[in-house]
């Protein structure tokens, strides 16, 4: 999951930036210090309620074969791999050479075996037909339009058929109000995200938004669950 802080290249950000055209986040235990900050002091606790439900929408089975693309340190990875069980199998990538580190420190701590890789969405190292369900969450707006629909196009082939894609993503800058327009992230718009995901080949498509509370500076968030035909 990322919530885009602000990001300095570094000699690590330049070797995992050459495998992917999108934004690179690469802060290890310093995003995970971002997000602690904001999530206790402008977003009124918001990221776990919209992970929370990001895993809900997933209808997650025992077992299963998960996903999460452009994991970050793996903090949704790791509540996903609970879910699943011992059964189940639950891989995260992110090109973030940092974002990978931090994320295998932190399941190995909790006991929790979630494969953790450094790669790119648009060349996700995966076999066709591999997974039951792909998360993207707070990453889509780091990607151009076409590097959008290169990553959308290689979820569609690992996941199964009849599998479920859940994206969520801060709403686009041009529709945020009052403290939430102040909130550097980018966004996407619902309606874009429906018709990326059509033209992928994805059907059967629920969506929903969750709003800032009030003197929260929370951007607002759209979710959109997808099976892929």
């Amino acid at each position: 999951m990322h919530s885009s802080p602000h990001h300095h290249p570094s000699s690590a950000d330049s070797a995992s930036a050459k495998e992917t055209k999108g934004l690179v986040i690469n802060s290890g235990w310093r995003y995970d210090l971002g997000e602690w900050f904001h999530n206790t002091f402008s977003f009124q606790r918001t990221f776990q309620k919209l992970r929370r439900r990001t895993i809900s929408l997933a209808q997650l089975q025992p077992g299963e074969q998960v996903l999460d693309v452009g994991c970050g340190t793996g903090t949704l990875a790791i509540e996903v791999a609970r879910r699943v069980g011992r059964t189940g199998r639950v891989t995260g990538i992110d090109p973030g050479e940092q974002q990978i580190v931090r994320a295998r420190a932190k399941a190995g701590r909790r006991n929790l075996s979630v494969e953790f890789l450094v790669g790119a969405i648009e060349r996700l190292p995966f076999p066709d037909q591999s997974f039951d369900v792909v998360f993207s969450t707070l990453m889509m707006h780091h990607l151009p339009m076409p590097l959008k629909r290169q990553g959308l196009a290689q979820i569609a082939r690992v996941l199964k058929p009849g599998g479920r894609l859940v994206i969520a993503d801060f709403k686009h800058k041009q529709d945020r109000a009052s403290l939430a327009a102040n909130f550097h992230a980018g966004g996407s718009r619902l309606q874009d995200l429906e018709a990326l995901l059509k033209e992928a080949g994805f059907d059967q498509l629920a969506t929903e938004e969750m709003s800032p509370s009030s003197f929260s500076s929370f951007p607002g968030a759209s979710i959109v669950r997808a099976y892929k035909c």
